[in-house]
């Protein structure tokens, strides 16, 4: 009897990530991620379980690993440098080179002709985002960071508003250089803290 090959879940989750940030999610099929990872679909079904339960270890790994940068933004002294870094770091990630344009995570949370279990998933994950962000806010609002009467629900929608636009951009062509010069625009919309306000 043969010596089963070894299988590295690592690179096949690599590979996943690859094509399910270029084809997204139903345009990648079974056949797809198994001739690509050079495994059969029994071998596949071991490894994964399922299609929806690889594509959800992607995404974790993404927010890992390629979005890691938001963690360490949340501790910006700022708020409006909590919103650069991560919106500049962002326009990085969907202009990289190395992979498909755009974010994976929008790239899959458009509905088309099916609507699987994963992207109330998605949601929950953007929703999540979007409530660390405006404690975030809050907590500026309540410091003196930012004004009192600024709304930090509506300031944590802007950020995530424009991350999801930079992203169908990216994904439709534009450079980071183009992304970073319409940043530098719509930050002026983004309330000065107090000592900023001062300069």
């Amino acid at each position: 009897m043969g010596r089963t090959r070894e299988f590295d879940i690592e690179k096949a989750i690599g590979i996943a990530t690859h094509l399910f940030w270029a084809k997204g999610y139903e345009g990648t099929s079974l056949n797809d991620l198994t001739d690509a990872m050079g495994i059969g679909p029994p071998s596949f079904y071991s490894a994964f379980g399922s299609k929806e339960a690889l594509f959800r270890s992607v995404v974790e790994r993404y927010q890992d690993a390629v979005i890691a940068f938001e963690a360490e933004a949340f501790q910006e002294p700022t708020a409006r440098e909590v919103a650069t870094r991560l919106l500049v770091g962002y326009a990085g990630v969907l202009t990289d080179p190395s992979h498909a344009p755009g974010c994976l995570v929008i790239n899959n949370s458009l509905p088309c002709c099916e609507d699987p279990s994963f992207r109330s998933w998605l949601a929950d994950l953007r929703i999540a985002q979007r409530g660390r962000l405006r404690d975030r806010f809050a907590s500026a609002c309540e410091s003196g960071d930012l004004p009192a009467n600024a709304d930090p629900d509506a300031l944590a929608r802007l950020v995530m508003v424009m991350g999801w636009g930079m992203a169908v951009e990216a994904q439709s062509g534009a450079t980071q250089e183009e992304l970073l010069r319409m940043l530098s625009l719509a930050f002026e919309a983004f309330p000065k803290g107090s000592d900023e306000s001062e300069n």
